[in-house]
C-alpha cells in the first residue's frame, strides 16, 4: 500500500474539482486531484458556458441583471426549498468567478439567454477553434488544468477514489487505485466533485423514478455513477433532494438534432391519446415541457405538424431559436427528412391523412382527427382550451403530415450530499463532518424541485463557484487545525 500526504485531496477532476484545486493551490495548500478517467474536465467538456451576475461583459452590453434580481428569481422559483445563504453566495460570486476565467486567458462569446423569458446570464465560452457551441467549454477546462498544473497541483488521471479516511469522526484522507495497486492519500481536508450519477440507471430510478431507456433518455458520461456521493454518504453525509436536470428531445437523436427543428416550435402538441395537454407557448421553456410530457401517457408527446408549415418555416423563419440552434436552419431539417426517408426513422413520422399518422405513431385516430379539427377553429379565431398567442395558431390542413416523437431527457444528474453555504458536508443532524466538502453536481440540490432555466448557465456556474468556495474552505479549515495545534 502506497501512501502519500498532501494539504487537500481532490476526488474528481471536472469543472468543481479543478475549480477546487486551483483556488485551494492559490491559497498555498499543496494540493492532489484524483480523476478516474484518462482525461480532466468530465461533463463539463460537453457544456458551453456558465453562468454568471453583474459581469464586465453585461455591463458593457447593458444588460440589465442584478444578484438581487436573480437570487429573487430564483429563490421564488425553487419556491425557497433551496438553501438561501448558498445560492446567495454562489450568485455573489459568479461576476468574480468569470473574472478569474478571463485572468486564466478562458475567452468568453457573449452573455446569452437560453430563450426569450430567461435571463442573459450564460457567459458561452469562446473556443479556441470553431463558433461557441456544445463543447465549447472544453476550451476552459484545458486552459483551467493548465493553471493547476502550473500551480504544482498533482493530477493522478486513471485513479478512482474507494473510500474517505475518517479518525475520530474527522476526515483525514481517502483510498483509491491505479495501474500499480492501492494506495492512500493523507489530508487535512477532502473534495468530492465527481460530477453526480447521470451514468447510473440504478441510481436514477431508485432516487429519481425514472427508468433509463425506457421513458428517460438522458446523456450519459461515462463514469459519472454516484461513487463521489455513495462514500459521502458511507462517511455518514446527509442525503439531500436529487432529481435529473430535466429537458425534452426526440429520443435517441442526441438533443437537438436538425430533425426537431419545425417541432420545437409552439405548435399542436398532442399525447397518445390525441389530446392537447399543454399551452405550446410552454415549450421554448425545456424543464416546463418536460414536466408536462412526464404526466402523459408512458411519457411521450407528439408534435404535429404540415407541409405547409415547414415551407412556412423555410420562407419565413423559425419562431423560436436558442442558442444551441442559432446556427442551423430549414435546410438542415430537409437533410435530416431525407436520411429518416432513406433509412427510416422511430421517432419522425410521414403520412398522407391524419389516420395514417395515428396508425404509424399509435395516437388515438378518432380524437387526434377531433383535435386537429378543434385546433384549427382555434386559429380562425382563439384558442379557447389554452389560451396560447395568436400568433402562434397556424392551421395544420395540409396534404402531408408530420409528427415528432418527443420524450423525457436530461444533461444529467443534480444533488445527493447535503452541504452549507461554505460547502462542508452536513450529517443527518445538520452537523459538519470535519475535513470534509463537496462541489458540483454531487452537491446541487438547488434545482428543488426544477432546473432554473430562467438563469441559464447554472449547472456550470455552480460547479466552478462551489469549487472555488470549497477551495478556500478547506484551506481556512485547515490553517485553523493548524493555529490550534499550536
Amino acid at each position: 500500500m502506497r501512501e502519500f500526504e498532501t494539504d487537500v485531496v481532490v476526488v474528481g477532476g471536472g469543472a468543481s474539482g479543478l475549480a477546487a484545486a486551483v483556488t485551494a493551490a492559490e491559497n498555498g495548500a499543496k494540493v492532489m486531484v484524483l480523476e478516474k478517467a484518462n482525461t480532466t474536465g468530465g461533463c463539463a467538456n460537453m457544456a458551453m458556458g456558465p453562468l454568471g451576475v453583474e459581469t464586465r461583459m453585461q455591463r458593457e452590453r447593458l444588460i440589465d441583471i442584478s444578484v438581487d434580481r436573480a437570487f429573487n428569481k430564483f429563490m421564488e422559483y425553487s419556491h425557497w426549498r433551496s438553501d438561501a445563504r448558498l445560492i446567495r453566495r454562489y450568485l455573489e460570486q459568479s461576476a468574480g468567478t468569470i473574472e478569474w476565467l478571463e485572468n486564466m486567458g478562458v475567452e468568453f462569446a457573449l452573455p446569452s439567454k437560453y430563450f426569450p423569458a430567461s435571463e442573459a446570464t450564460w457567459h458561452i465560452v469562446k473556443p479556441k477553434t470553431g463558433k461557441p457551441g456544445l463543447r465549447a467549454a472544453a476550451t476552459m477546462i484545458k486552459i483551467m488544468t493548465e493553471r493547476a498544473e502550473e500551480l504544482g497541483v498533482k493530477i493522478l488521471l486513471e485513479t478512482p477514489v474507494k473510500s474517505i479516511i475518517k479518525d475520530q469522526g474527522e476526515v483525514i484522507g481517502v483510498t483509491a487505485s491505479d495501474k500499480d495497486g492501492e494506495l492512500e492519500v493523507y489530508a487535512g481536508a477532502v473534495i468530492i466533485g465527481t460530477g453526480g450519477f447521470g451514468d447510473n440507471p440504478d441510481f436514477i430510478k431508485k432516487y429519481v423514478g425514472l427508468e433509463w431507456g425506457k421513458d428517460l433518455f438522458s446523456y450519459r458520461i461515462p463514469g459519472l455513477t454516484g461513487d463521489g456521493i455513495q462514500m459521502a454518504w458511507d462517511a455518514g453525509a446527509s442525503k439531500d433532494f436529487m432529481t435529473m436536470e430535466m429537458v425534452f428531445f426526440a429520443p435517441n437523436t442526441g438533443g437537438y438534432a436538425p430533425i426537431e427543428l419545425p417541432f420545437r416550435q409552439p405548435n399542436l402538441l398532442v399525447n397518445l391519446d390525441g389530446e392537447r395537454f399543454i399551452n405550446e407557448e410552454v415549450i421554448e421553456n425545456p424543464v416546463f415541457t418536460a414536466n408536462a410530457i412526464e404526466k402523459q401517457k408512458k411519457k411521450i408527446a407528439y408534435s404535429i405538424i404540415d407541409e405547409e408549415l415547414i415551407k412556412h418555416y423555410e420562407e419565413k423563419g423559425l419562431d423560436l431559436i436558442n442558442v444551441v440552434t442559432s446556427s442551423m436552419d430549414m435546410s438542415y431539417f430537409r437533410q435530416e427528412e431525407e436520411e429518416a426517408k432513406k433509412n427510416g426513422s422511430d421517432v419522425l413520422f410521414i403520412a398522407d391523412s391524419i389516420e395514417e399518422l395515428a396508425e404509424k405513431t399509435g395516437i388515438d385516430a378518432e380524437n387526434l382527427k377531433n383535435t386537429i379539427d378543434t385546433y384549427n377553429s382555434y386559429c380562425d379565431s382563439k384558442d379557447e382550451l389554452f389560451h396560447k398567442n395568436p400568433k402562434y395558431l397556424l392551421p395544420i390542413k395540409g396534404s402531408k403530415y408530420y409528427a415528432l416523437k418527443l420524450g423525457l431527457s436530461a444533461y444529467g444528474s443534480a444533488g445527493g450530499i447535503k452541504i452549507n453555504y461554505n460547502t462542508e458536508v452536513l450529517n443527518d443532524d445538520l452537523n459538519v463532518i470535519k475535513g470534509l466538502y463537496a462541489a458540483g453536481t454531487d452537491a446541487n440540490s438547488l434545482y428543488n424541485p426544477d432546473y432554473a432555466f430562467v438563469l441559464p448557465g447554472n449547472s456550470l456556474g455552480f460547479a466552478l463557484n462551489s469549487g472555488r468556495i470549497a477551495g478556500s474552505s478547506a484551506v481556512e479549515y485547515i490553517k485553523a487545525n493548524l493555529m490550534e495545534e499550536q
